[in-house]
């Protein structure tokens, strides 16, 4: 049976380059970046080659490039590295209803520690107001994070407008930019950015690899302590394979974006077409406003989710009903 693949947004494949660049780091070329003889060397050499790939993708520079184990740490590193080098005396976050689990859960923690979160609704289409962001402002305001790119709706929030509000307020602003790195052209400058998120595994890196962009001067508190690795940002030895991995993932995903980005948009219109002339009352979610070419999200009526991926799995496709991160996780709640 021919199996078809169409859950892009939870994990990709490993790109055949890629695995290539990673290879040398797990058997010939296994020396510690941080150590100064010969092999170190040639490790660390293969961690600049892809902080300068990364910083490229995303219009930094290499210096403001730290790397991390995925979204997850990146997210994480960014919202309690922002808000604990806020000293001072409340603390104030604004969010979005529709940000992953690693900004909300985070949000959470903090408010169980007394900082104030707000979080903001979209409008039908998944898109945050740029002027809700500027009300939800308070004197002591220290960390505004809003997602460039949804994973379920593929929806591309308006963050020029809303960097163009944090750099008139003073406010430091993240972005978790996960689903949009590879997909839709960044340039951190433009957005106004200080802190920005990726992870290798959905641009045809491997898992357990990201990074975090902070802007030069941008305070922030380590969330891991134990060495001076990564500039003093992320203690650890680094993991040589999987940064070069991310660092040849980063390089294809600038060289072929926009030709990729035109091939796929057409065979997800065409896909939402022949649905919509197909099923009586499917409805295609988010369409009117800028999407990420590779995302498509539709109701369907009168059909119960979980079954259905359920039937197109026995039928070779795979797809989801959400993110791959809250996958049972009603069930879980209510065991």
């Amino acid at each position: 049976m021919r199996r078809v693949y169409l859950d892009h947004n939870a994990t990709t494949p490993v790109a055949p380059e890629v695995l290539a660049a990673m290879l040398p780091y797990f058997s010939e070329e296994y020396g510690n970046a941080s150590s100064i003889h010969t092999f170190g060397q040639h490790a660390r050499g293969a961690v600049e080659e892809a902080r300068e790939s990364v910083a490229e993708l995303l219009g930094g520079r290499p210096a403001e490039i730290v790397f991390s184990s995925g979204g997850t740490e990146s997210n994480n590193h960014a919202i309690f590295g922002a808000v604990g080098a806020a000293h001072g005396g409340p603390k104030h976050v604004i969010t979005s209803a529709i940000e992953h689990s690693a900004v909300l859960d985070p949000c959470s923690a903090l408010e169980k520690r007394g900082v104030v979160v707000t979080v903001l609704p979209v409008d039908r289409e998944g898109v945050v107001n740029p002027e809700d962001v500027r009300r939800a402002i308070r004197p002591e305001t220290v960390l505004i994070t809003i997602m460039l790119a949804n994973n379920e709706l593929g929806t591309i929030e308006p963050m020029e407008e809303i960097g163009k509000i944090a750099a008139q307020t003073g406010v430091t602003l993240h972005t978790d930019a996960v689903q949009a790195a590879g997909k839709i052209p960044i340039d951190v400058k433009k957005l106004g950015v200080h802190l920005l998120s990726i992870s290798a595994h959905k641009l045809y890196g491997p898992k357990g690899v990201g990074a975090l962009y902070v802007r030069k001067g941008t305070r922030l508190e380590p969330l891991l302590y134990g060495g001076h690795s990564e500039r003093d940002r992320r203690p650890g030895t680094e993991d040589v394979s999987s940064i070069a991995g991310l660092g040849k993932a980063a390089e294809l995903a600038l060289t072929h974006m926009k030709e990729e980005g035109r091939r796929i948009a057409a065979l997800r219109d065409r896909l939402e077409n022949g649905l919509l002339e197909r099923i009586p009352h499917a409805r295609v979610n988010g369409y009117r406003a800028r999407r990420t070419p590779n995302t498509t999200n539709l109701t369907l009526p009168f059909i119960e989710g979980e079954s259905m991926v359920i039937a197109l799995d026995l039928k070779g496709i795979a797809c989801s009903t959400g993110a791959a991160c809250s996958s049972g996780w009603s069930s879980r709640r209510t065991s």
